[in-house]
């Protein structure tokens, strides 16, 4: 590469940078309550970033946490039926949705699912609760699963949603995984290569989805920040994650674990997800659902009978 080039590179780099620090997009709260009726829309600050939420219901307390390129409105269509039995908290993962975008910090630290879980952590201590269950789809799922590890006496019970472990995922990839995964490595790139395509085509790259989730999705990532961030997210999977995952694989995580894969989706097609789990978990349960990847949105009542019966038990 020229030094042209490479100096092009990196002041282009910069500008992103600050654009993940500054932010563009404005919140839309009065749409995320239409979304969930009768919940309340916050602002949570924790240690490292600002967390939007919306929490309504009463009961045990429940943590959910959403995947890319989505937000919390993912969880629309199955947190008011959740709350009416729990106490739903419904949170943007930082630099997602309309929770703040810190600067990314030494080897993407500030993107790890390290971080990410105790905003978690912190966000429901804000409300009162120091236990907790969570339920976590796609990149929530994987902050979920940190967040078992690292808050050991926090997390009572946890679910995810399509997903096998990281670690797992990229020690054992094949031409199957890198094909139908291959954001996982096209966003790992060196900034702002993936963030200028992304940018320069967003309608095209968030699809033609339905419904007022959707056009929030669209909405949030039409901001240059949280395209960024959502890049930061993988960088950090793909480097100080994994690291911090070989600390801990001879950890298991003890308390009660659902998974639910689409039956129609990659991981359910590619791999033993339950066996996977297995090798992480002690008290595993799961199954497969007929739907695709974002089941809470595809299959809704489905995936609600489920985390309802496991909530429960």
């Amino acid at each position: 590469m020229s030094n042209s080039r490479r100096e092009l590179i990196q002041a282009a780099g910069a500008v992103v940078a600050g654009a993940a620090v500054v932010g563009v997009a404005k919140a839309d709260e009065g749409n995320q309550v239409r979304l969930f009726p009768g919940f309340k829309a916050a602002k949570i600050e924790t240690s490292g970033a600002t967390i939007n939420v919306v929490s309504g219901g009463q009961g045990p307390p429940l943590l959910l946490l959403h995947g890319a390129p989505q937000s919390l409105a993912t969880w629309h269509l199955i947190a008011p039926k959740l709350a009416k039995d729990y106490t739903v908290v419904a949170a943007d993962l930082r630099g997602y949705g309309d929770s703040s975008k810190p600067a990314d910090g030494e080897k993407h630290i500030n993107y790890s699912k390290r971080a990410m879980a105790l905003d978690g952590v912190e966000v429901m201590h804000h409300f009162g609760f120091d236990k907790f269950a969570v339920v976590g789809h796609d990149r929530g799922g994987r902050v979920a699963h940190r967040m078992t590890l690292d808050h050991v006496d926090k997390v009572t019970k946890v679910a995810v949603i399509d997903i096998v472990p990281t670690y797992k995922l990229y020690h054992n990839v094949t031409r199957e995984f890198a094909t139908a995964y291959y954001h996982w490595f096209f966003l790992i790139q060196p900034a702002p290569f993936p963030e200028t395509l992304l940018n320069n085509s967003i309608d095209f790259y968030m699809g033609r989805g339905i419904g007022e989730a959707h056009a929030e999705y669209v909405r949030c990532f039409k901001n240059p920040a949280t395209v960024h961030a959502m890049c930061e997210d993988y960088r950090a999977s793909a480097s100080i994650d994994l690291e911090h995952d070989e600390a801990d694989m001879n950890r298991k995580i003890e308390c009660p674990f659902l998974t639910l894969w689409g039956e129609r989706g990659a991981m359910g097609r590619l791999y033993d997800v339950l066996a996977a789990w297995r090798e992480r978990a002690v008290n595993v349960s799961g199954k497969g659902l007929p739907g695709g990847h974002s089941l809470q949105e595809e299959k809704p009542e489905e995936t609600l009978a489920e985390l309802q019966a496991f909530l429960k038990a």
